[in-house]
């Protein structure tokens, strides 16, 4: 499994493959959704018992321990990741390490669908710095997509329930794991390009549970939590971090950090989906406002409607 075609998966797409995925393609960025839609669930369903340290320590360490094993046993990924650890260091921290714990915070204080509406936001940071770092100018269509998407956030944010202590705090550390989303997206096609999906995703987690490893066994809990909570935790590992963000990379390298996260368009609809039918969460009008104009600033952004507007 861990031996890919290693000379197809460095192949570039051309323009056009940028611009119409294929029916495998699709399905996979559908399957990345409802994955990463339903981490917040897990998340929701697993914090209370471990703490968002120790939850995002676990989480990190399991995903890595799936993806190690065939990362060692392979010659040329084993050899890659030797060559890449600190970029490997740096991108467990920005696209893991930090983020990961920031969500799992956030959802002490508000919903598994609302926290996937802000991770919605990642996609308008990744072009807003790229704009700023890679100097990719988003023309006059995404410069009117990144003030749409923010107005969103405002509008968002406008419509959180403040009674709760601590909620405004928890949800400014989620918008700013959704920056660091962004950052790690540019970071990994500029200093990780030329490196396997199946190394920058368990090199990365490698390093994350390496960061997060003294701050959890610090926060971990003093009541050992339930055979549920482990099992839930085992299955965000696995399903909603191991395996998709392997194809997640794979995007970022081939079709750019921005077009990559089209993901992001349907992450708030399985984030609400799941939550609602699971868990019982209530869906407002103003959490399907803000998604809406986030999502709509998004599809400025990366281009996905300049076609039909022309």
């Amino acid at each position: 499994m861990a031996r890919m075609a290693m000379s197809g998966y460095y192949r570039r797409a051309s323009p056009l493959a940028l611009r119409r995925m294929s029916p495998n393609e699709f399905l996979q960025v559908i399957l990345m959704a409802a994955a990463w839609g339903g981490s917040f669930l897990f998340l929701r369903l697993t914090v209370g018992e471990f703490g968002a340290i120790a939850l995002i320590g676990m989480r990190v360490t399991m995903a890595a321990g799936v993806l190690l094993p065939g990362m060692l046993m392979d010659p040329q990924l084993r050899g890659q990741f030797r060559r890449n650890l600190l970029p490997l260091a740096v991108l467990g921290g920005i696209n893991a390490a930090i983020p990961f714990s920031l969500f799992a915070y956030v959802t002490l204080y508000v919903t598994a669908g609302f926290a996937s509406i802000i991770n919605a936001t990642a996609p308008l940071f990744s072009a807003f710095i790229a704009w700023l770092w890679l100097r990719e100018r988003p023309g006059l269509l995404g410069i009117i997509g990144l003030a749409t998407g923010f107005s969103g956030v405002v509008l968002l944010v406008g419509g959180v329930p403040t009674a709760q202590s601590g909620t405004v705090l928890a949800i400014a550390g989620a918008f700013l794991a959704s920056f660091l989303y962004g950052v790690s997206a540019n970071f990994v096609k500029t200093r990780l390009g030329n490196v396997h999906a199946w190394v920058t995703t368990g090199g990365s987690l490698v390093f994350a549970a390496l960061w997060l490893a003294p701050l959890a066994v610090w926060q971990w809990p003093e009541h050992m939590p339930s055979l549920q909570a482990w099992a839930a935790v085992a299955m965000l590992a696995v399903f909603c971090t191991s395996i998709p963000n392997i194809y997640y990379f794979r995007r970022v390298v081939r079709a750019g950090a921005t077009r990559a996260m089209v993901v992001a368009f349907l992450i708030p609809v399985f984030g609400m989906l799941w939550g609602a039918l699971l868990l019982g969460e209530t869906v407002t009008l103003t959490m399907l406002a803000g998604c809406s104009v986030i999502l709509l600033g998004t599809a400025l952004v990366g281009g996905f409607t300049s076609r039909r507007l022309r």
